[in-house]
């Protein structure tokens, strides 16, 4: 159980479920307004810490410098919204939700509270009020501490689509000229002159005979063969650019109000100041 002495130690720092998983950054721890003790703890989630959620702190475990609460990151995420008052102040029905969203008994709570002598545990209409980690006025302090809001804000990266490379075969058409030849048969007719008469005069006289010439053409013959041509690939690259992010941050601002003094004409003097 975390007591009133370790409060200092529980805020702004993390707090984890029983798994060992980060759930979010402590920010207000809530007091039973009869008892005193420590009831709840309401944690920064999301991006940026910009959710807050409640999650019991009476069954944490102050671990080293961080909170473990015995519930999962995703059931405290999850937690019911509640939003305090200016009061700092869970109504009945708001801590009677948040109980029932926990598993926790209400009438059980009510009678460990009596238990322990002290009424009020979940019986009280203002169960918990507010230890914030900024302007906390400490009793018998004669000085006001005045707080403001800073922004602060940071990227976050996340994907904005797929780029993929996919090959595929496509057929077209090739035209190329190429040239053939052939063999076209050709008579030639050549006189008789005293340098073939004796070729023609060998052989016999009067018979018959038959001469084979073979002709010959070309024809166009295609084949293909598969080259490497280029390489292609996918890459990313990184471009900076300039954006402009506007929110709103609250400041306290505190107003004197003098006392009238009364001057030697008879008037009276005063006034008032902001800072």
């Amino acid at each position: 159980m975390i007591t009133r002495d370790q409060i200092s130690t529980v805020l702004d720092h993390p707090v984890y479920d029983g798994t060992g998983n980060k759930i979010g950054d402590a920010k207000h721890v809530f007091f039973d307004d009869v008892t005193g003790e420590p009831e709840w703890v309401t944690v920064k989630t999301g991006f940026f810490g910009t959710s807050e959620s409640f999650v019991p702190i009476h069954d944490g475990t102050l671990v080293e410098d961080h909170l473990e609460v015995p519930f999962a990151k995703d059931t405290v995420k999850e937690a019911p919204n509640v939003d305090v008052d200016a009061g700092g102040h869970l109504s009945e029905e708001e801590e009677h939700r948040l109980y029932e969203y926990y598993g926790i008994d209400w009438d059980t709570a009510w009678q460990q509270a009596n238990q322990r002598g002290q009424a009020g545990l979940a019986g009280t209409g203002t169960a918990a009020q507010t230890q914030a980690t900024a302007g906390r006025e400490p009793a018998g302090d004669d000085a006001m501490t005045r707080s403001e809001e800073e922004m602060h804000v940071g990227v976050e990266r996340r994907a904005t689509g797929r780029a993929r490379l996919r090959k595929f075969v496509v057929t077209e058409e090739v035209q190329k000229t190429v040239p053939v030849r052939h063999e076209e048969v050709r008579v030639e007719h050549e006189p008789i002159t005293d340098a073939n008469r004796d070729a023609a005069m060998s052989g016999t006289d009067i018979t018959e005979a038959e001469h084979e010439v073979t002709i010959h053409e070309e024809r166009p013959v295609v084949e293909t063969e598969t080259v490497p041509v280029e390489r292609v690939r996918l890459d990313t690259e990184e471009r900076t650019e300039e954006e402009t992010v506007r929110g709103e941050v609250r400041k306290e601002r505190i107003e004197t109000e003098l006392p009238e003094e009364t001057d030697e004409t008879g008037g009276t003097t005063g006034g008032t100041g902001k800072s």
